[in-house]
């Protein structure tokens, strides 16, 4: 059974303007997960809409940890930014396909490839991609 904590902490990069990476360390379950909304809320407010999530310190999520995540998730689009994460544990990755949420949240092996995925932004389709669009009438 796993204990459940109170203690969360986020030790914040800013390797670019508009982009920070938060290193989060501890459980992320129903005592802590406010806490990582409310911090990780305060980064995208201030000025730091692109926002990484390195969870490789996360020992344990629950289903308020995911809750604050698709939060955080929602926060950085609304001011046009975007949430990525990195080097998702394996229990939480399972969570997160089984529950979707990997389609719409970006996970990337390292907050290198992060970065890189957040400053060149979503690769364009090549023409003739088999899209509705590319197709003649």
């Amino acid at each position: 059974m796993t204990d459940v904590t109170d203690t969360l902490q986020l030790t914040v990069q800013r390797p670019h303007p508009g982009l920070a990476i938060a290193t989060v360390a501890g459980d992320v379950d129903m005592c802590t997960a406010d806490t990582l909304r409310r911090e990780a809320s305060e980064l995208i407010e201030r000025g730091c809409p692109h926002l990484i999530l390195n969870l490789a310190e996360v020992g344990f999520c629950d289903s308020a940890g995911l809750s604050a995540l698709i939060g955080l998730w929602h926060a950085a689009r609304e001011v046009s930014g975007a949430l990525s994460l990195v080097h998702v544990p394996d229990r939480l990755m399972r969570m997160l396909v089984l529950t979707g949420v990997d389609a719409v949240l970006p996970v990337h092996a390292t907050a290198a490839e992060a970065v890189a995925a957040t400053i060149t932004g979503p690769p364009t389709p090549p023409p003739g991609d088999g899209s509705a669009a590319a197709r003649p009438a």
